[in-house]
Order: structure tokens, then sequence, then C-alpha cells
């Protein structure tokens, strides 16, 4: 047994599954999406995924250290010059540093073709969401049956007799949406779809949920108001009132930007229309 080619393969080896691995969560989709959708490779879910990058990554330090140390007059030996005296910056070792250097500052400031690599990822992510679906909000998956109907202003025995009707088994209603998904074998997803028959009067865009779907964001005003049967014009004067400026073509997002709050607060206004709306 040579410990010195056992650090040095060891570190070959994982460096293997850290290109693996960090191939994997360039594709994988945003979390909320993975976990929405219970998204796998091969059997792995993103978490695991995950987990393996990060428990293999600390093989790989932990294994480059020993080859470092076991080869440390290899590399004391690139460091010295021509008349063989030490020296840190040789032309070898600037030229390792200015490349690094160009790939942060790169990065950083959004160069190309850095900032292409980051764009491919940022599409393949928007391809998965639309593939797969996102939740009604940031980690749905987690709350639960009764603070999830909550939320969407869905009627929780209504939503427990349509997941019954579903063939889904609920043990309670302190049950989340994922421990649930988990005990019928499927993902949080088709769980909520199960739940849409209990609601199709939000299904069919007649009423505005309380809190707002995921991409309500990319909404324009108008593109909004025809989901839900707003008056444009209300709509229009609701904002001016509020002190809340906007351009035709505008998406939520965008407005809410433009006036430093948050897309919530934005639906929020709009949403105070289709509450006086529902009065009447």
């Amino acid at each position: 047994m040579n410990l010195k080619r056992i650090a040095s393969l060891t570190a070959f080896v994982s460096l293997f599954f850290i290109l693996l691995t960090s191939a994997v969560l360039y594709i994988v989709p945003q979390g909320r999406v993975a976990y929405w959708a219970n998204w796998k490779l091969w059997g792995l879910s993103k978490e695991q995924w995950a987990a393996i990058h990060i428990n293999v990554g600390i093989l790989f330090l932990i294994s480059l250290a020993l080859h470092t140390c076991y080869n440390w007059q290899s590399i004391t030996l690139y460091l010295k010059d021509k008349r063989r005296q030490l020296k840190v910056f040789t032309v070898n070792f600037n030229i390792a540093l200015l490349v690094t250097a160009f790939f942060v500052v790169g990065t950083y400031t959004e160069m190309s073709p850095f900032s292409n690599i980051i764009a491919i990822n940022a599409g393949i992510k928007e391809a998965a969401a639309r593939k797969y679906g996102e939740p009604p909000y940031g980690h749905a998956e987690l709350s639960t049956l009764r603070a999830f109907t909550r939320h969407l202003d869905i009627d929780l025995e209504d939503a427990i007799k349509a997941l019954a009707a579903a063939g889904f088994a609920v043990e309670s209603d302190s049950q989340s949406l994922k421990e649930v998904a988990v005990a019928n074998g499927v993902a949080p997803q088709a769980i909520y779809l199960a739940m849409l028959e209990s609601f199709t009067d939000m299904q069919s865009g007649e009423r505005m949920p309380q809190r707002p779907r995921q991409g309500a964001g990319r909404l324009t005003l108008e593109g909004l108001c025809a989901q839900y049967g707003l008056n444009m014009d209300l709509v229009r004067k609701v904002l001016a009132e509020e002190n809340i400026r906007f351009r035709e073509g505008m998406n939520l997002r965008q407005i809410a930007e433009l006036n430093k709050l948050s897309p919530i607060d934005v639906y929020g206004k709009i949403r105070q229309v289709a509450e006086d709306k529902e009065r009447r």
C-alpha cells in the first residue's frame, strides 16, 4: 500500500465525480421546480446530487492536500527561477494567476463567453420550469395541507375530499404536501393538481387567489386583467391613486422594480379591484 499513490488516485477519481455532479447541477431545474415535481436523474433527486457534490468535494480537497504534501518538492521546483532560487511569482505562476483572475473578473463583469454560460444555464432552468410546472409559491411542498389551502383560498374539506376521490390517502391536515406525496408515491405537484378539482372557479380564471401564482410577476397588466376579468381602466385608476407608476406593456415585476416594491405588493393592489368587484 502506497499512501502517496492512493492520495493522487483518490484526487483523480473524486475529480471525475465532481465534474459529473457539477454537470448535473448545471442542468438541474431550480429548487422550487425540482422539489415540486420530484425531479430525479438516474434515480437521484436534486438534494442527493448536491449532497454527493459536497461530500466528494471535501474528499477531493483532502486528497489534494495530501497529494500536495507528498509532492511538495516538485511544487517548490515549479516555483524556482533559472538560478534555482525559490520565487513565488514566476512566469508560470503569474500566467496561472492571470488565467484564474480572468475567469473571476470576466464572470463578475458578465463578459462574454462567461455571461453566455450563465445565460444558457438560466435558459435550461426556465425550460425545465415550463416542462415540469412551478409551485404556487416557494417551497409550497413543505406547507401543511391546512396552511396550503389557506394560502390559496381553497376549502380544506373540499380539498381533502378531492384527494380521496383521486385515490390519495391523507392522515391529517397537519401533513405537508411532501409527506402526503411521499406516502402516496407521487410528486407534490400531483397532490396539488388533484386539489384543483375542489376549486374549479379559480382554475377557470374567474377569481384571483389571495397569493399570486408562481410566474405571475411575468404577466403584464393587460394579461392579468384578461385572466381574471378585471376592468383595465379601473386597475389603472387604483394604481394611480396608490402613486404606483407604470407604462403600457410592463409586467408586474417591472412595475414593482420601477416603484421599489415587491411584485406581491403590486398584485395586492390589483386584487383590491377584484375584491371590490366580488362585493358588488
